[in-house]
């Protein structure tokens, strides 16, 4: 896999994130379980967390 190609998967999959509705509502609220549930599972196990932070600079958690 080129990196054109591996670039543009990375931004489908930022896509997914900023549109899952645990991670708006952790970044838009900054507080409770889902939160909490985002900021764990963003590094380790969630690829589409992982990828936002690639294209946008910023954690899954973080406000936008």
């Amino acid at each position: 896999m080129n990196q054109g190609s591996t670039r543009r998967a990375d931004v489908l999959m930022a896509k997914v994130c900023a549109a899952c509705p645990v991670c708006r509502h952790a970044r838009a609220k900054q507080e409770g379980a889902a939160y909490s549930f985002v900021k764990t599972i963003e590094v380790s196990l969630c690829p589409f967390c992982r990828a936002y932070e690639r294209v946008y600079g910023k954690k899954a958690h973080e406000p936008g």
